[in-house]
């Protein structure tokens, strides 16, 4: 059995599409009952009973019919995961054939993680059946994230179409200087090594500010105004919202820091979630490494150097050695391990890098006629290369967007 849920530090529609909207909602009618419908499914699960797993299912399939198109791509993965759930039930009662039937009505409304379907118990009947092999077979491409990333591993140095120039604003801004006196940045980073310094503010924000994925950032995107706003609600952030507090707290310490946004391959055009973490450049180890404030995430080699996130990528690649520090944890109340962070999810999420031009205090505040620019590397083998160029106006903010291609890793990593 599986909930279609990722790790909980995804941002919902990434920059590679139309950025910084609202996760929009359905009817509160249909949400409900998609909510009191996942209890019961999963009671049905525990109690084998498939007969009315199914009979539910065909009520629920029915509704999901009658919503609107939005709406019902909205609730795809509630509907891949309902069969899914059918599937493992029927396959534990030793109905071989509905449980394979139902295992391709979860493909098709978009179940792609190939590894689970390798690794779960629930389907160990069928594994022997050829027919499984067959219905799993094509979504090695699109779901074996290893496999993708692996395919991925391509990139040209010589490429010169776009030579980006990347900027990070200095620590003597106003605002920049305001945020370090207000929150006193310079006892929390501590005295210590530029490394201690980097780690202290990373464990730092995360503390400060809890992860919440299902909500969207406030309007107003820089730290003090979020940190402030998260206290006075009682709220929290995505992964964007804590990256983008994280990146102006190193900057007003006088660290270049960057916002990288990590994305899936997502070939299907099924998969809008991505992960956003920060590169921070530590001069004693002349390199950028690896934070992620919704996890207090770092990641080592086996000698427990830093690694920079182009090291965790190749390394994950080549299947060398990593160790992701023991206490990274979600909300203090979830530890996902190396395997599941690294080699599932982010293994999904580095397929493509991207990262704002120019690091800087308020970046992502949206306001009329302001232009943010980024650059996003690509593999040799995406699909999509080319506009090499794009850009687009948000109607509401007026705010314009502009995204630049490069194949290149050793201008998108230079040093500052």
């Amino acid at each position: 059995m599986k909930k279609i849920v990722f790790l909980p530090g995804l941002w919902l529609l990434g920059l590679l599409s139309i950025p910084f909207l609202a996760k929009a909602q359905s009817s509160t009618d249909f949400e409900a009952y998609v909510r009191l419908h996942d209890s019961l499914f999963v009671s049905l699960y525990e109690k084998r009973d498939a007969q009315t797993f199914r009979a539910l299912l065909d009520d629920w399939e029915a509704r999901y019919r009658q919503l609107d198109p939005a709406a019902q791509k909205r609730h795809a993965a509630d509907r891949a995961n309902a069969h899914y759930n059918l599937a493992c039930t029927y396959a534990l009662g030793g109905q071989n054939g509905p449980a394979l039937d139902q295992l391709q009505l979860a493909i098709d409304a978009g179940f792609t993680d190939y590894q689970h379907l390798l690794d779960d118990p629930d389907l160990a009947p069928l594994r022997t059946d050829p027919r499984f092999g067959a219905l799993i077979e094509p979504l090695r491409r699109v779901g074996d994230y290893l496999f993708v990333l692996r395919n991925a591993a391509a990139y040209n140095t010589a490429d010169t179409r776009f030579d980006p120039v990347f900027t990070y604003q200095k620590a003597d801004k106003p605002e920049l200087v305001a945020l370090r006196q207000r929150f006193r940045l310079d006892s929390v980073a501590g005295t210590g090594s530029d490394v201690s310094q980097v780690l202290n503010v990373l464990h730092w924000v995360h503390e400060l500010i809890p992860h919440d994925g299902e909500h969207g950032n406030p309007e107003t995107r820089n730290a003090a105004a979020m940190i402030d706003l998260c206290r006075a609600q009682n709220r929290g952030l995505n992964c964007r919202g804590l990256a983008l507090a994280l990146n102006e707290c190193y900057l007003s310490l006088g660290f270049s820091s960057r916002l990288v946004t990590c994305l899936p391959k997502d070939s299907l055009g099924i998969d809008p979630d991505c992960h956003v973490i920060n590169a921070v450049f530590v001069p004693s180890l002349d390199k950028w490494i690896w934070v992620d404030p919704t996890y207090d995430a770092y990641v080592m080699d086996e000698k427990g150097d830093l690694l920079g996130i182009a090291e965790v990528r190749e390394r994950i690649i080549l299947d060398q050695p990593l160790i992701l520090n023991p206490t990274a944890n979600w909300n203090r109340r979830y530890s996902p391990g190396k395997v599941e962070y690294l080699y599932r999810y982010m293994a999904k999420n580095l397929y493509i890098l991207q990262c704002p031009l120019d690091s800087e205090y308020d970046l992502e505040t949206c306001t009329d006629g302001k232009t943010i620019r980024y650059v996003q590397l690509l593999p040799l083998e995406y699909f999509k290369q080319e506009p090499l160029e794009r850009s687009f106006t948000d109607q509401k903010t007026g705010t314009k967007y502009v995204f630049y291609n490069t194949n290149n890793p050793l201008t998108f990593w230079k040093r500052p």
